[in-house]
């Protein structure tokens, strides 16, 4: 296991708790009674990460969505469903690993899930195209949806990418014809569809497996038309300035709610959802057995119609 990974503003708490550890290493080799001073410290530290995760800019919650040890698609699966049995392929002759799929048991629920996924190693981040999915990834996602429509499954999906990938082989392939499928077949299902950004919900991307009745985003994650680096590129032809476009492009939970693109902000634990997978998996869990329980009780017309009402409604139209 390597260093834990220590961003920027979390630098400060960091030197408290090495301070704590010294403490404790001084009070164990020499006998000395130190639990009042280590106890003041393990308050303080305590007090000043919530102080730092309430006020957290943009830039920074975007560090935290992209952090290495954020749980992916696979730590979910096996720490929130039982019996989950993934499917492979688009029956079109490829298994894109950037997105995986599979029916599961969530609760009493019997589900389809899909979602984008990244690695928790070089190996796995190059088997996976670092969870940019390719146009037979998107496919593979549709065969699914379309295989839970048949048998009246549920669907959930877990989204975690920095976008479609961009190379020339995505496009020749057909990129943009395969997310815009998704897109409108998506609109059509008679199920259930709920949608979850994890991590990174970046461009047409995340998308292609965001047309949900629910959009739900866990409290750090981010979710955009583009990413800031490369809005900074375009506005500012300064890629540097990421931090002034993620600002300005509203990309976090709190103001994507606010402008009704989501649903619901989902709590991360105290650091973020990298810092304890298992209580993050066991919070989402409730989420969604919640959402399953309100939408399963709705006709297939009423879900299609829902669903169209939600994105119609999307934007704001000024008339002069």
């Amino acid at each position: 296991m390597g260093r834990a990974q220590i961003l920027e503003f979390e630098k400060p708490i960091a030197e408290i708790k090495e301070k704590i550890e010294e403490l404790k290493q001084i009070s164990s080799e020499s006998g000395m009674d130190l639990s009042s001073e280590i106890e003041k410290f393990e308050k303080q530290a305590e007090e000043y990460q919530h102080e730092i995760y309430e006020n957290l800019k943009p830039s920074e919650k975007l560090q935290i969505a992209r952090h290495v040890n954020r749980p992916n698609f696979t730590d979910y699966m096996n720490l929130m469903c039982s019996d989950f049995i993934e499917l492979h392929g688009d029956r079109e002759g490829s298994d894109d690993r950037a997105i995986v799929g599979g029916i599961g048991k969530i609760g009493n629920f019997n589900v389809m899930f899909v979602g984008t996924q990244k690695g928790s190693s070089t190996k796995e981040n190059l088997e996976c195209n670092f969870g940019m999915p390719q146009p037979q990834g998107y496919r593979k996602a549709m065969r699914l949806f379309n295989h839970a429509n048949k048998f009246n499954l549920p669907i959930i999906t877990l989204i975690d990418t920095p976008g479609a990938y961009p190379g020339i082989t995505a496009e020749q392939t057909g990129q943009g014809l395969a997310i815009a499928q998704n897109l409108r077949d998506m609109a059509k299902l008679d199920v259930p569809v709920i949608a979850v950004i994890t991590g990174e919900g970046c461009s047409g991307g995340a998308l292609g497996l965001a047309v949900a009745n629910d959009v739900k985003m866990l409290e750090f994650a981010y979710y955009t038309v583009i990413s800031p680096e490369g809005c900074a590129s375009i506005l500012f032809r300064d890629a540097t300035k990421a931090s002034a476009a993620a600002d300005a492009l509203k990309i976090t939970a709190n103001d994507l709610l606010e402008l009704g693109i989501i649903d619901s902000c989902v709590k991360e634990p105290l650091g973020g959802a990298h810092t304890n997978k298992e209580e993050m998996a066991k919070i989402l869990k409730k989420e969604l057995i919640s959402s399953l329980r309100k939408y399963t009780k709705m006709t297939p017309e009423k879900l299609r119609k829902q669903r169209y009402q939600k994105y119609r409604k999307m934007g704001c139209f000024l008339h002069e």
